[in-house]
């Protein structure tokens, strides 16, 4: 008996620590993933007590968006009810057709291959929450793949079931992190956070699903999900007639029933419509007005305005960072409302059966949809991609700071390690501002080097060189015992190159001494 109840005990203590070490995963991951953008924020808020620069002010509003999106997103996945969002059927194959349409920009690299059976096989689910389960798995798909590949996207019913099943033929996840998918913090990308297959698997259940992950390395990955069939289910409307306002004019048409417009957009977008304030708040953006104006434009066949208008929403949905899958789904909103009002427009004015015209104007207006979205994306990515190298010249710059302490004389302290790529940084720095601010004396201070290879040492050699060419005087301080040694192990010195100092402060004294001295 005493057998018995040592033997629960030892279960019972098994069962916590697991939990336990769980907890501390858990907390460790939050630590990690939110200390590095605040880390991020300290060291720029820093910068602004020593200059006064905007740029920084916005990058530390960057990072501290990005903190917060990781809390909020590890709120949601703790609390997902807090989105008061009802429950009702929901047709999967409707919904898995929709996302696809969002990852367009990818189709060039990656083939979808779709077996979508059994349409009208209906769940009983909250859509928005179901919309972002398969949108973070078919997101992940296509981040699997690095090259070109193919997904596979497979829907079917049984008399009871739903089953879908997501497979690429990507990196694939090896088999002993399999069992930690699903995990808060866990994931396999360099830089995830782990939160979208959190909230995947969350929602499955939430949902009396369930969720099988099948994997190997470089072949690729497998998600199948089930869920409970719904017995009730509920026809939808194949075409959508709309009581509209009739007019002679296509343009005076939309801008009549602009109200009934902005309904069934707002009806289309599920994603999007809660969001427009927050995006409305952030950037200054109004998309109800934006979906009007772009309309207007296609309508017209302005192709020049409708070009100049999505570079300039790409800038600022870039400068924001806003997220663009929510900019994909209101575009693709945008394109099916507007065509269930040429629909009904068409099917006012046309009593004779006759298409033509109606499939003349669909290509038109499809061909400069199309072209507002590519021009959005390219001024997104250029955006991005400046804003990308301004931040990269700065860090660059930050790593070789020069700091001037008479007109004269200048200090450069570098903190860190010192590798080949930061080493041709310091030669090209320090050379173009001996040059430019005609510098005699440059303190090259190396307290803080914790670590340096020969080759980097040679480096540093030509820049001592150089500075002598230029007719600058290079003193090096603070030499560490472990640079020292490696650099007597192979044979190269300072000597005659440079004149060295034990410390910071000995080379200003003596500095200052000689400059008292000559005046």
């Amino acid at each position: 008996m005493q057998e018995k109840e040592g033997s629960a005990d030892k279960k019972r203590n098994d069962s916590h620590l697991s939990h336990l070490a769980s907890v501390g995963q858990i907390a460790a991951g939050i630590a990690h993933e939110v200390k590095n953008p605040l880390t991020a924020v300290k060291g720029f808020l820093q910068l602004l007590k020593e200059r006064n620069e905007s740029k920084y002010i916005e990058i530390a509003e960057s990072e501290l968006e990005n903190a917060i999106d990781i809390l909020q997103n590890l709120l949601h996945v703790s609390k997902p009810d807090l989105e008061d969002e009802p429950y009702v059927s929901v047709d999967l194959i409707v919904e898995l057709e929709s996302l696809t349409q969002l990852f367009q920009d990818q189709f060039y690299r990656v083939s979808i291959h779709k077996n979508l059976q059994n349409p009208g096989s209906y769940i009983l689910g909250k859509k928005n929450q179901l919309k972002k389960v398969f949108f973070n798995l078919l997101k992940n798909a296509f981040e699997a793949i690095p090259d070109k590949g193919s997904i596979y996207i497979e829907h079917l019913s049984t008399e009871d079931e739903v089953m879908i099943r997501i497979q690429d033929n990507g990196v694939g996840i090896p088999q002993e992190k399999l069992g930690m998918l699903g995990t808060p913090f866990f994931t396999t990308k360099a830089n995830g956070t782990g939160m979208g297959l959190t909230l995947v698997f969350s929602v499955i259940y939430q949902h009396n699903g369930t969720i099988e992950v099948e994997s190997a390395e470089n072949a690729g990955t497998k998600f199948t999900i089930t869920f409970p069939k719904e017995t009730k289910n509920i026809k939808l409307k194949e075409v959508v007639y709309l009581e509209l306002e009739r007019t002679m004019n296509l343009k005076d048409f939309f801008v009549v029933n602009r109200k009934a417009f902005e309904q069934r957009l707002l009806l289309e977008a599920v994603n999007v419509r809660d969001k427009i304030d927050e995006i409305l708040a952030i950037g200054n953006i109004n998309l109800i007005d934006n979906a009007h104006k772009l309309v207007l434009f296609v309508i017209d066949g302005k192709e020049y305005e409708a070009i100049a208008f999505a570079k300039q929403e790409g800038v600022t949905w870039a400068k924001h960072s806003l997220t663009l899958a929510f900019k994909l789904e209101w575009i693709q909103a945008v394109r099916r409302v507007m065509w269930d009002f040429l629909y009904n427009y068409d099917r006012m004015h046309n009593q004779n059966d006759s298409k033509e015209h109606y499939f003349n104007l669909e290509k038109n207006i499809n061909q400069l949809m199309d072209q507002f979205l590519n021009q959005f994306f390219i001024s997104y990515s250029q955006f991005k991609d400046d804003l990308i190298r301004a931040q990269r010249a700065m860090v660059e710059d930050l790593s070789v700071p020069i700091i001037p302490l008479t007109q004269a004389t200048s200090i450069l302290p570098l903190i860190g390690t010192i590798d080949e790529f930061r080493a041709n940084t310091i030669e090209d720095k320090v050379i173009s501002q001996i040059g430019n601010e005609r510098i005699e004396t440059l303190i090259i201070d190396l307290s803080g080097v914790m670590e340096m290879d020969a080759d980097v040492v040679r480096k540093l050699i030509n820049v001592f060189d150089g500075v002598n060419m230029m007719g600058g005087k290079p003193i090096v301080t603070g030499l560490r015992p472990e640079i020292v040694k490696m650099m007597i192990r192979s044979g190269l010195s300072f000597e005659q190159k440079a004149v060295t100092k034990g410390t910071l402060q000995q080379a200003l004294v003596d500095h200052l001494t000689d400059a008292i001295k000559l005046g």
